[in-house]
């Protein structure tokens, strides 16, 4: 396999394709966030999914930005940085999920449902200092970062325009969050899943067909610029 600049960018439109159908696929599988679920196999396969779902997505939002690095400009650096940062923080917890808590379900159950609360809005017994604050954080970063990547976008002109609209007006959405039964709001994601997809698509269609012109170009039959005799 030949890796080109091409090829690498029209892996990462892959990557956000992927990380899109993942982030919709987990909302309506997702268990419900308590201690007696953390144990399960169900939890296990949603935190190890959300945890891939997020490298896919860094990568994507990766090459979707370096794609349209100079016409996105500054406000295109500061969304990329923001909801960049907000996948990896996704990660981290993710890892967390998967691995720290299942064992501490037995052992400090409050613990567990504390930082359980920590996303899912219920207040615990155990006091978790500044980690408590990791759902507002995450929650700034998801909506801010995304809005601002999705109107640089937009503005830049690059890749699709609907896919920019589609992905700031999904993370403005969250902000009915709040208002909505913790179940019902897990699908707010939905559209900023299928923002991810459109967008992913568009980058990996626009790299293929640059790479498709460059290959008719080198192809095409040179006329010999020398006079017949």
């Amino acid at each position: 396999m030949n890796l080109t600049t091409s090829t690498l960018t029209r892996a990462a439109g892959l990557s956000a394709v992927v990380a899109g159908l993942l982030f919709i696929v987990i909302q309506p599988i997702h268990p419900p966030e308590n201690v007696a679920t953390v144990t399960s196999s169900a939890w296990a396969i949603v935190a190890y999914l959300t945890m891939i779902m997020s490298i896919f997505a860094l990568v994507g939002v990766t090459g979707i930005y370096l794609r349209q690095v100079k016409e996105t400009g500054l406000l295109g650096l500061i969304g990329y940085l923001l909801f960049g940062f907000e996948f990896v923080l996704v990660t981290v917890w993710s890892f967390v999920e998967a691995l720290v808590l299942p064992p501490l379900a037995s052992e400090a159950p409050q613990f567990v449902d504390t930082v359980l609360g920590v996303f899912n809005g219920s207040a615990g017994e155990t006091n978790l200092g500044t980690l408590g604050a990791v759902g507002l954080v995450s929650f700034a970063l998801y909506l801010v970062g995304a809005v601002l990547f999705g109107i640089a976008i937009f503005r830049a002109g690059v890749l699709s325009r609907w896919g920019a609209i589609l992905l700031a007006l999904g993370a403005a959405s969250t902000l009915l969050v709040p208002f909505l039964p913790h179940a019902a709001a897990r699908y707010a994601a939905v559209p900023v899943g299928l923002a991810l997809i459109w967008l992913g698509f568009s980058l990996w269609a626009e790299q293929r067909k640059s790479a498709a012109e460059r290959l008719t170009g080198m192809q095409s039959p040179q006329l010999d610029p020398t006079p017949a005799v």
